[in-house]
């Protein structure tokens, strides 16, 4: 046992080694959609100051739980000395009173019932506020996929149009071309450059915007994320969206939860014109004499029977109604909006791909192939060039409103359409 036992401790030193002669700062590994959304839904400050909010207000639950305490009340008169009170002319007087009100109408329980609701409608607020931090974060991720893809897009024309300007300038030494028709082409380079710089930067932008989702105070140049903006397969109608949005939707249960709560300050209303009565019983000793009494007193609602409340809660019922509804008819429009503009994307996705794409890379690549042998002209060329970049990143751009939409379709129904 003790040789087993120093070869585990050897083995773990060398372990410890290793780890510690590892280079620091490497780049961890890409995020997939579901570890930023996870990794958001964990770190953001949004979030964790919802959740504390939350807590708090279930803590209201043990104030409105509690009975009314009883009052202790003691009073001593006349007390002196024995010694300084010989006479019996001035007798000492105590008495202890203990007394406590009793809630008629059923009170502390329709208490309890509003704490109850207005923990659940702040529940399904929080939970309403994560699925807009899950929709800013699917978001912001497509939005750095679609720069990755850009900014391959532009670095893949700027490597192929410098390979144009090499043999242009191998043309020029040649004598084939003019120092003017090289120099036309050189400065077309500065385009492809620019363009390059802009894709980095957006790049850079959007994983900034990414982090500070995830509650990072200072983002990472190395983060990474993989994933894919080709068109998938929806098959969800949209009678089962709206279903969908209707049964799970936390602003539309919120609406919900916000009605049973009024019906209960209502009825809570109702119980506050009710009198409550306060019981009590004291003990008293004059000099010899010992007495024990019971009181109740009641008081008499004459003037004020929380009219005023019982009447602001009846209009709060029907606001919440009110609101009920317009809730509803949110949940539907989000949903048709939502698909439609998903359906919209997705056929102009669809266009980009089965046709334009394909016929851009052909007219540039026969351009490319007849201009380096001398067969076209300059202006033939860029013009090709031009319409490839501009087709390839419209094909890219209908890719990520497809992507988008899907998004936003996910948050109209609270679901995930793509998991």
């Amino acid at each position: 046992m003790p040789k087993i036992f120093h070869g585990l401790c050897a083995i773990l030193m060398a372990c410890t080694a290793l780890v510690a002669q590892s280079p620091p700062g490497l780049p961890a590994a890409p995020l997939t959609l579901q570890q930023a959304v996870a990794r958001a839904l964990t770190g953001n400050a949004a979030l964790a100051a919802a959740r504390e909010h939350l807590s708090a207000v279930r803590a209201t639950k043990l104030t409105a739980s509690a009975r009314q305490n009883p009052t202790l009340t003691l009073l001593g008169q006349g007390v002196t000395l024995p010694e300084v009170n010989n006479d019996g002319g001035n007798p000492f007087y105590y008495s202890a009173n203990v007394s406590r009100l009793f809630e008629r109408g059923n009170k502390r329980g329709l208490r309890m019932e509003a704490a109850n609701a207005t923990t659940d409608v702040t529940e399904s607020q929080l939970r309403d506020q994560e699925r807009q931090v899950v929709l800013s974060v699917r978001q912001a991720f497509t939005a750095m996929l679609a720069a990755k893809a850009a900014l391959a897009i532009a670095e893949e024309n700027l490597t192929d149009y410098r390979k144009t300007v090499e043999l242009s300038k191998a043309r020029l030494d040649a004598g084939d071309i003019t120092r003017t028709d090289y120099e036309r082409i050189d400065l077309q380079l500065a385009q492809f450059e620019a363009d390059d710089d802009s894709a980095q930067l957006s790049l850079r932008q959007a994983s900034a915007q990414l982090q500070q989702l995830f509650g990072v105070d200072r983002p990472s140049a190395v983060l990474d994320v993989t994933g894919t903006l080709e068109v998938p397969a929806v098959s969800l109608t949209m009678a089962d969206a709206e279903a969908s949005a209707l049964a799970t939707r936390p602003d539309y249960k919120a609406a919900q939860q916000s009605l049973v709560l009024s019906q209960a300050n209502a009825r809570y209303a109702v119980a506050g014109g009710s009198a409550d009565p306060t019981v009590a019983s004291e003990y008293e000793r004059s000099g010899a004499d010992n007495t024990f009494g019971v009181s109740i007193a009641i008081p008499l609602r004459v003037f004020d029977r929380n009219q005023g409340e019982k009447e602001r809660t009846r209009y709060e019922v029907n606001s919440s109604r009110f609101a009920l509804m317009a809730a509803r008819n949110q949940v539907v429009s989000d949903v048709d909006q939502a698909w439609l503009a998903l359906d919209t994307a997705r056929r102009q996705a669809d266009r980009y791909k089965s046709r334009y794409l394909d016929e851009a890379g052909r007219v540039r690549d026969n351009l490319q192939f007849s201009y380096r042998n001398g067969n076209s002209t300059l202006l033939d060329y860029l013009e090709a060039l031009r319409d490839y970049r501009s087709i390839h990143l419209s094909s890219l751009n209908a890719n990520v409103q497809v992507w988008l939409a899907i998004h936003q379709l996910s948050y109209a129904t609270a679901t995930d359409i793509i998991p």
